[in-house]
């Protein structure tokens, strides 16, 4: 590959360097009585309350107030967060490792659809590697939540690119979602679609 003309490495969250469980999110919210979970839940695009709650037009509180109308008024917040939170698994710490190597060589950003309740139990849980911080292995990151729209859709790549000042043809894209891939290649992106427990490093061997 590459990496001449590339300044700017943009990372995909879940399925690139968290690998993660649906069944386990499935089963565990069907247990909460949510017999639609199976439909509304994807390792790629999420539907329903799920896709509402990464777009930030549903706060965690309403959220779990809708999950609650669709099971019982019984069920707890924690049972719905540690649903929520049986979908992710952990980080290789290979990937971590590699994060911290290529921030010498070049911006480092996240850019994932994600929600306000997975990722701040991620910032504390999944990256205390060697006592460091998410701000060690990402020079920024970019939330779909916080934007107010998520991939595949072009606002998010546009408004990403606005607030780094880049070019698209500088910035190498890694993604696991085929249609998040064929839009950042509309925008003129140089992307990478990462196969399930992908190894990152290869694509870096010159440089590492």
């Amino acid at each position: 590959m590459d990496f001449t003309f590339i300044s700017t490495l943009i990372f995909d969250f879940g399925g690139v360097l968290i690998d993660l469980d649906r069944d386990a999110s499935v089963e565990a919210f069907r247990k909460l009585g949510l017999d639609t979970a199976d439909k509304l839940l994807s390792n790629y695009v999420q539907s329903g309350i799920f896709r509402q709650l990464e777009n930030g037009s549903l706060s965690a509180s309403d959220f779990r107030d809708e999950v609650r109308k669709l099971t019982s008024p019984t069920v707890t917040d924690k049972q719905i967060n540690e649903a929520l939170y049986a979908f992710l698994l952990d980080i290789p710490v290979e990937k971590l490792e590699l994060l911290l190597t290529l921030r010498h060589k070049f911006r480092v950003i996240m850019l994932s659809n994600t929600n306000p309740i997975h990722f701040p139990w991620c910032v504390e849980h999944k990256f205390g590697y060697n006592g460091r911080q998410i701000t060690d292995f990402f020079d920024k990151c970019y939330l779909s939540y916080e934007m107010k729209c998520s991939k595949p859709d072009t606002e998010i790549f546009y408004k990403l690119l606005e607030a780094e000042g880049v070019a698209p043809e500088t910035c190498l894209f890694f993604d696991d979602g085929e249609q998040n891939i064929k839009t950042a290649q509309a925008l003129r992106f140089k992307t990478v679609l990462v196969q399930p427990n992908e190894d990152l490093r290869p694509y870096f061997t010159p440089l590492l």
